[in-house]
C-alpha cells in the first residue's frame, strides 16, 4: 500500500484525475491524504466532492479555510464572497449528503504511528502534533454537533491572534482553526498575521513564516500557501500547495519515499 498526500485542489477536478492517473492510485490498495481546501474558486467543486466523499476510508481530507467557509455557507452563517464558486455545489440534489459528509472531516490528521501529521495550514510552534490533534478534536466535536451553526457563525475574525490555554467558547474555537487553517506568519511568540498572503519576502517586520520557528520531529504536510510553490526545505515540513487553482500544479507526495508528482493545471 503507498500513501499519497495532495495539495489544494480547490476545484480542479481535471488535473486531479490526471494527477491520479499519474500515479496509478488504487483505492482497494492505496490511500490518499488531502491537505484541505478541496472547493472553491476552481470550476468544478462539486465533482471534486463528490469524488472524495465516494472513496472511504481510502481517503483522508483535512479541513480548509475553503472548505469551511462552504460549511458556513450552506449553514446560512456566511455570504457569498465576489470569488466564491460554491453554488453548484449548493444547488446540488445531493449536497446534504455532501455536506454530512465534511463536516465529519478532521482539521488534523495524524497518523497511527505518529509519524506523520497534516493540517491544512501548519502545526504552530508553539504545540505538538499530539496536542494540535487534541486541540482539533475540541472544534470537531462542536462541528459535528448540535452547536455547528454557532460555530460557523464565531469562524470568521483575526482576533484572538495568539494562543492563549486560558480562552474559552467561540474565542477558543476561532483561533484553533486560525492556526490551522489560515496560518502563514508568526512572531516570536507564536502571534498570527493575517495582513501578509505573498511569498516569504512579503513577511510583515517581526514575523517569520511559522515552519522556521519549528522544530518538529513530526513530520508535517501542510497546504493554503501557493505562493511557496511547494518549495520548503525543511527535514520534516512539507509544503504541497502548488497553485493549481492559478494556473501553477497540482502535486502528490508519496509518504512512503516523499517522492514528489505533479501535473500542470492544463493538459
Amino acid at each position: 500500500m503507498t500513501t499519497y498526500a495532495i495539495g489544494d485542489i480547490q476545484g480542479c477536478y481535471e488535473p486531479l484525475q490526471r494527477l491520479l492517473e499519474l500515479i496509478h492510485f488504487d483505492p482497494q490498495h492505496d490511500q490518499l491524504w488531502l491537505a484541505g481546501d478541496l472547493v472553491n474558486r476552481g470550476p468544478q467543486s462539486l465533482e471534486v466532492l463528490r469524488w472524495a466523499s465516494s472513496l472511504g476510508d481510502s481517503v483522508v481530507a483535512v479541513l480548509g479555510n475553503h472548505d469551511l467557509h462552504l460549511l458556513a455557507r450552506y449553514y446560512g452563517s456566511s455570504r457569498k464572497s465576489k470569488s466564491d464558486t460554491l453554488d453548484s455545489v449548493l444547488n446540488a440534489p445531493d449536497c446534504d449528503e455532501l455536506m454530512h459528509w465534511l463536516r465529519y472531516c478532521p482539521l488534523v490528521h495524524l497518523s497511527d504511528d505518529q509519524q506523520w501529521c497534516m493540517s491544512h495550514a501548519g502545526i504552530p510552534p508553539i504545540w505538538s502534533a499530539t496536542q494540535a490533534r487534541a486541540l482539533a478534536a475540541e472544534v470537531e466535536q462542536i462541528l459535528q454537533g448540535d452547536q455547528s451553526q454557532d460555530l460557523l457563525r464565531e469562524l470568521y475574525g483575526n482576533a484572538p491572534d495568539i494562543w492563549d490555554e486560558q480562552l474559552t467558547g467561540p474565542e477558543r474555537w476561532r483561533t484553533i482553526v486560525n492556526y490551522l487553517t489560515r496560518m502563514r506568519f508568526i512572531d516570536t511568540h507564536c502571534r498570527l498575521d493575517f495582513s501578509a498572503k505573498e511569498g516569504l519576502d512579503s513577511a510583515p517586520k517581526g514575523f517569520m513564516p511559522w515552519f522556521e520557528a519549528s522544530n518538529t520531529q513530526t513530520r508535517l504536510i501542510f497546504g493554503h500557501w501557493a505562493a511557496l510553490n511547494g518549495n520548503i526545505h525543511h527535514n520534516h515540513i512539507e509544503a504541497l500547495d502548488t497553485g493549481c487553482v492559478w494556473g501553477g500544479q497540482l502535486t502528490a507526495m508519496s509518504l512512503n519515499n516523499r517522492q514528489r508528482y505533479a501535473v500542470p493545471a492544463s493538459a
